[in-house]
């Protein structure tokens, strides 16, 4: 197995725990409290990490490594923000499958902005597995797309700016020099593997501290009363930090090694591993459509690894 794909699968694994400890935090928080928790709570765990990995160096910042993480921090939170904005809305279903069209969108952001070209294949595992998630979604009517809900273009919204953000993160790292003497040994495709890890994690962690700084400003102006209820969350709170943070390590690594519209689509397997919580945990039935739906996505991601 290729590292990238490792790490992908144990970050959509982490981002599922995270998503299921987050909404353990809505109850007492609102939505966009709960949203900064994962933020917050997580730059400690990624500053130390950067800390481990970079052993005391720092790296060569430049124009292009600051445009590229804060373009992608200001779409994650958009991203964020939409996706909440969709699935409230009368057509959820629809909501939420157009937002998991980021893959595709990323395959065609990745190849304007940094040259990352697709191969055929794994433009179709693209495309079958993204079948398989609208299966997932839930029931959904070919009318529902020309209705004009809504829900459908923020789902779109979410879609882009998630893929957006996927590719600048990847272009971000790419643009962060490292200095070679101190990079490991081996290589994958001629990049010393520390080097990869030593670029995923500083721009996590600056990502990070954007968000932390964007959004704690707009809590502090809209919610204040939500700052204090942030900090009395932590006991599970740190939880989320640390577990969001390990995810998100895995994710930016992944997307240093390979295209990030190919990890977004392979991501996707988190959808099974919440189908699978939903069966086991929560003792929902699976249903037929379900059932098509994950044999498609699990067709889509052997075409791509």
């Amino acid at each position: 197995m290729e590292l990238w794909i490792g790490l992908t699968i144990a970050g959509a694994f982490l981002q599922n725990l995270r998503s299921l400890l987050q909404k353990r935090l809505t109850g007492d928080l609102s939505v966009n409290a709960a949203a900064y928790v994962r933020f917050f709570y997580a730059i400690p765990f990624a500053w130390i990490y950067v800390a481990y990995i970079w052993e005391g160096r720092f790296p060569d910042l430049n124009f292009i490594f600051v445009a590229y993480v804060m373009v992608g921090a200001i779409m994650q939170i958009i991203a964020t923000s939409a996706l909440v904005a969709a699935v409230s809305g009368s057509h959820f279903a629809v909501g939420t499958a157009l937002s998991k069209t980021e893959a595709v969108q990323a395959a065609l952001l990745g190849l304007i902005i940094l040259g990352d070209a697709v191969s055929g294949l794994a433009l179709t595992g693209i495309a079958v597995s993204l079948v398989g998630v609208f299966f997932l979604s839930g029931s959904i009517r070919s009318q529902d797309f020309l209705q004009g809900d809504a829900s459908v273009w923020y789902g779109v919204l979410a879609g882009t700016a998630f893929a957006l953000c996927s590719v600048c993160f990847r272009g971000a790292s790419l643009a962060l020099g490292v200095d070679g003497s101190a990079s490991a040994s081996v290589q994958i495709n001629g990049v010393p593997i520390l080097g990869v890890a030593e670029r995923a994690g500083f721009t996590l962690a600056v990502t990070l501290t954007l968000q932390t700084v964007l959004m704690g400003i707009y809590l502090f102006l809209r919610e204040p009363e939500q700052m204090a209820k942030v900090l009395l969350s932590w006991p599970i709170a740190v939880w989320v930090g640390l577990i969001g943070s390990v995810s998100s390590i895995c994710w930016f690594t992944a997307m240093t090694l390979q295209n990030a519209a190919v990890v977004r689509a392979l991501g996707q397997v988190e959808l099974l591993f919440t189908l699978v919580t939903s069966v086991f945990f929560l003792r929902e039935r699976i249903r037929i459509r379900e059932m098509v739906g994950m044999f498609l996505l699990v067709l889509g991601i052997l075409l791509l690894v």
